[in-house]
């Protein structure tokens, strides 16, 4: 199964206001397991950057003024989405904006029904626990020291680890005996009866002449032998 884990960088909190999307960072996995493959890339917001969205993620309107508009990567951002589920932490905020860049784009919204949650995973494991991505790095023991501040690709790198703990770490598959026990029915082979056969004759064990005299001269030979006592 693909899927995509992602995470975007903002100006803000609310699209509907005029705040836009500055970096989205995709990371591929199949069936769990990170494949390499990766879609990274900032934008140009087109407006000056708040002071306190810069102190969170460190991307400053002179670093973005020669990056791209959305919309001239919008089209490979889709191809590189497919029909995959999509995966983010507070995924609600993630696709808000996502969506919103996509209709000033006039393209089509991403369906929310491929939309995974992983704060609300997190919440029915863990309820009552701080649900942050940092929070829960800790709790699943998930290095995040090189986190010095908030980055798309890097916090989609952490969710991706987080997301395959949330999931049942690496031993996901042995879930499935629990659900669907797998029944297998003994074959009965059929065993041919011995073939009757006659008795044979005791064979002798015991030495001979010959045999017991090279041991005698053998004994003699070891100083203070047992069989000489």
């Amino acid at each position: 199964m693909r899927e995509i884990v992602f995470d975007t960088e903002t100006t803000g909190l609310d699209p509907q206001s005029g705040d836009r999307l500055v970096e989205i960072g995709c990371i591929e996995m199949v069936h769990r397991v990170p494949t390499g493959a990766v879609f990274h890339c900032y934008f140009n917001p087109e407006r000056s950057m708040p002071a306190e969205a810069e102190a969170v993620h460190g991307l400053s309107s002179a670093f973005l003024a020669d990056k791209p508009l959305f919309a001239t990567r919008a089209v490979e951002l889709l191809e590189f989405l497919g029909d995959a589920p999509l995966v983010a932490h507070n995924a609600g905020f993630d696709f808000g904006f996502l969506n919103a860049e996509l209709a000033q784009c006039k393209l089509a919204p991403i369906d929310r029904g491929r939309m995974v949650d992983t704060v609300a995973i997190a919440r029915r494991k863990h309820p009552g626990a701080k649900l942050s991505l940092d929070a829960l790095c800790s709790r699943y023991g998930i290095d995040r020291s090189h986190r010095v501040r908030h980055g798309a690709l890097l916090d989609a790198e952490l969710l991706a680890q987080l997301y395959v703990e949330l999931m049942g770490g690496r031993q996901i598959g042995l879930e499935l005996a629990a659900e669907a026990p797998v029944v297998v029915s003994a074959a009965v082979i059929p065993i041919s009866p011995i073939a009757s056969r006659g008795q044979r004759a005791a064979r002798p064990h015991a030495a001979n002449a010959d045999e017991l005299a090279r041991h005698g001269a053998f004994i003699e030979k070891i100083s203070g032998a047992i069989w000489l006592r």
